[in-house]
């Protein structure tokens, strides 16, 4: 009796094809290298970003927080302008003010939410080290820069739509309140319009610097402090410290780039529309660079 050898027949995709092919893995046609496809990484981060107690906290607070001294500033402006009805140097402090002044009470709480909302930047980022989840997202990710771009993408988006949505409200709350003062505020008008999407554009911008400090420092308290130096002491003393280098470079810190980009027309002394655009771009862009390249570089 002879014996038969049965010879594997090869199948149509060659000797490899029970196995991924080179650069994909397996039930994901659309990575082009290690690790999962970019929409994947993104949902990820989302997922992560929204069951954490500490964001809806914060995200909360902001919201409470534009609304309330968008509320308060309501009250303020109506009691200011009684005043200048029977005192003269009130009148002229009112005067001075130009242009439409009850127009910028919705976005009265934004130097509050810069700093909730860029703390929030800086724990997004921070917090992936503090508690070693970094190692579990760049071991799936092990490119690092789509886990980076994806909570970039998150917090910037998150920011913008949460800060967007409270000045609103802001002036939903504030229009009633000014009304009892006779003074009106248009929300649809085109400066009301223009306040609410650069001023949320701006948040956002600081929610984006502050993961990059979070990401370069990998400590969530030096990571706000920083912050906090950068757009409250800064500018502060900046301002006591005498000499035209002072006065001059107060200009480009980040924080005064949103009042030349929302006033009417322009400030003396202050940058151009276009200029301040430039600058705060350049806070976002550098450091954001800087600190993917250390991300790659850097063990976790």
């Amino acid at each position: 009796m002879s014996s038969t050898t049965l010879e594997p027949k090869p199948s149509r995709g060659g000797a490899h094809a029970g196995t991924a092919r080179a650069g994909q893995l397996p039930g994901d046609g659309t990575s082009a290298g290690p690790g999962p496809s970019f929409p994947r990484v993104l949902n990820s981060e989302f997922i992560k970003f929204r069951t954490l107690l500490s964001t809806v906290i914060l995200l909360g607070c902001t919201v409470l927080v534009v609304v309330g001294f968008g509320a308060l500033s309501a009250w303020g402006t109506g009691q200011f302008s009684e005043q200048a009805l029977n005192d003269p140097e009130a009148a002229a402090a009112f005067a001075a003010q130009g242009g439409d002044i009850a127009v910028g009470v919705p976005t009265s709480g934004i130097a509050f939410a810069q700093l909730i909302l860029g703390s929030l930047g800086v724990l997004l980022m921070s917090s992936e080290f503090s508690t070693g989840m970094a190692r579990s997202t760049f071991a799936a990710v092990p490119k690092r820069t789509p886990a980076f771009v994806a909570k970039l993408l998150v917090v910037m988006v998150t920011a913008f739509i949460v800060t967007a949505v409270s000045v609103y409200i802001a002036g939903l709350v504030s229009v009633p309140i000014l009304d009892n003062y006779d003074l009106k505020l248009d929300l649809a008008s085109s400066q009301s319009v223009k306040m609410l999407l650069i001023n949320s554009a701006y948040v956002a911008a600081v929610a984006a610097i502050g993961m990059a400090l979070g990401t370069l420092l990998r400590n969530s308290a030096g990571g706000i402090m920083t912050l906090v130096g950068l757009f409250f002491v800064a500018p502060i003393a900046f301002q006591l410290i005498p000499g035209d280098f002072f006065v001059q470079t107060r200009k480009y810190l980040p924080g005064n780039t949103v009042e030349p980009m929302t006033a009417v027309q322009h400030v003396p002394d202050t940058l151009e529309a276009w200029q301040a655009a430039l600058v705060l771009g350049a806070w976002v862009v550098v450091p954001l660079v800087l600190a993917a390249l250390v991300l790659k570089k850097r063990d976790v």
